[in-house]
């Protein structure tokens, strides 16, 4: 990434630093994800304890919460929808600070509905469409891919107006007004080029929503996104504060639940399954990963109902089929014992096979049956995926990875680069900050650098 390369100050260095997730890495991300209003204004204190997340709006929202002026305590019933907590149980207990403001994200018991469709003049549909919806009931929705957007559980009986946005287009009618007195709403709206060049990642909606898109490959669901659009909207004019905000906003889509479980899952089981690729410090090309990635998150939105459910699932049916590829089943061979079978994926993974937790649970998949079979094998292959030191170990490794991946939607030496240079040159700051990416300005380089706004406009 080359545009983001010469953004860095003069005092780094390259070089990789091996360190590993230190506890004072745990204990800022811990900070983190128990921070509602996600200011990042933490309280924390090492005590040996249990750790609990009551509070975490972590890439989603929804609900309501109170807090107490000085922002020490709260009692707060926002949900996890995008995202989620991260880190469970780790060897200290800390107390959040500021308490999420209420958003107004609660849905009523009505069954109305409004939505609509965005076209331009030839028809084609338009997305990345801000649409405001005031009135009686006030939030955002954005049009999705084939210009549709919708509001769901909206009080019926009340006055509505409904107000598309987008860079660069003025629409007709400007805004539609009406009275909601069935149980739905139709309000479709016609976009026309208004000869401005704006790059649209720079309104709230579009960077909310490309971030769905981009790490959690999928649209996105109303309450998380109205939470994000409004988290950077609070900011209001003040420019450092929405700064702040959009590098917070996008570091926690990595940091959610839906895309460790997913995403991250998906480059651990291939380093497991495979090392790191021939000279190249990575386990995984983007054209591999954004398939298997886009198939075990297939209808998965944490926070909705069944989400558990339809995780494991894609969890199980993705292990089932990987272990079954031809590029698996020739390195693993059905010869092999059990025992042999699941040290070949720790040794891969680059762990010591005996100090693994996982490993006496991978090896006992195949007590009551023989170590070629295929379901035993990809009921191995997940327990050393999901194994916490391997989660903690590639921690760092995945979320720089992910940036090219993410915001650049290709592999670390693809053109512009050539080689992996700036994937190291990342990992070594990511590694010499424990991880933090504000310290390190990692995720504040890739958002603003020249390749990434060139996705999207000027």
């Amino acid at each position: 990434m080359k545009q983001t390369m010469k953004m860095r100050p003069a005092k780094f260095h390259r070089g990789v630093n091996d360190q590993r997730l230190s506890l004072s890495f745990l204990r800022y991300w811990a900070a983190l994800l128990l921070n509602c209003s996600i200011l990042f204004n933490v309280f924390a204190q090492s005590s040996g304890g249990s750790y609990q997340l009551a509070n975490s709006v972590i890439a989603g929202g929804g609900g309501t919460s109170q807090g107490t002026s000085n922002g020490l305590a709260q009692d707060s019933t926002i949900g996890e929808h995008a995202a989620g907590t991260l880190l469970r149980n780790p060897p200290f207990s800390l107390t959040s600070g500021y308490g999420a403001a209420n958003l107004g994200l609660t849905p009523t018991a009505a069954p109305g509905s409004i939505s609509g469709r965005i076209t331009t003049s030839d028809g084609s549909p338009l997305d990345g469409v801000v649409v405001q919806l005031s009135g009686a009931t006030s939030r955002s929705a954005i049009t999705d891919a084939s210009g549709n957007y919708h509001f769901d559980d909206v009080e019926t009986n009340g006055f509505y107006n409904v107000t598309p946005a987008r860079a660069n287009f003025t629409f007709t009618p400007a805004n539609r007004s009406f009275s909601l007195l069935g149980l739905h709403t139709e309000a479709s709206f016609a976009a026309s080029v208004n000869g401005a060049h704006l790059n649209p990642l720079d309104t709230a909606g579009y960077f909310v929503r490309q971030h769905y898109l981009d790490f959690l490959t999928r649209e996105p669901d109303g309450q998380g996104f109205n939470f994000w659009v409004n988290n950077i909207e609070s900011c209001g004019n003040d420019q450092n504060c929405r700064e702040g905000q959009r590098i917070n906003t996008s570091a926690a889509f990595f940091l959610s639940i839906e895309f460790q479980q997913t995403g991250y899952l998906i480059y651990r089981t291939y380093l497991a399954a495979y090392g790191d690729m021939p000279s190249a410090p990575v386990p995984i090309r983007f054209s591999e990963f954004l398939p298997d990635t886009q198939q075990i998150g297939q209808g998965v939105v944490v926070g909705q109902s069944g989400w558990e459910q339809a995780l494991e699932t894609n969890k199980q049916n993705f292990m089932t089929n990987f272990g079954q590829r031809s590029r698996f089943t020739s390195i693993y061979p059905a010869s092999m014992s059990a025992q042999q079978f699941v040290d070949a994926l720790y040794t891969n993974a680059g762990l010591v096979p005996s100090s693994a937790p996982n490993r006496p649970v991978a090896i006992s998949e195949f007590n009551s049956t023989t170590p070629s079979d295929p379901a035993a094998r990809a009921r191995a292959l997940r327990d050393v995926a999901e194994d916490p030191m391997l989660t903690q170990q590639e921690f760092n490794r995945a979320f720089v990875l992910m940036q090219y991946f993410g915001y650049l939607r290709r592999n670390p030496n693809n053109a512009p680069d050539s080689d992996f240079s700036g994937y190291n040159f990342w990992l070594g700051k990511l590694n010499q900050f424990d991880g933090n990416y504000q310290s390190s300005e990692m995720v504040k380089a890739f958002i603003v650098s020249t390749e990434y706004r060139q996705r999207f406009g000027p």
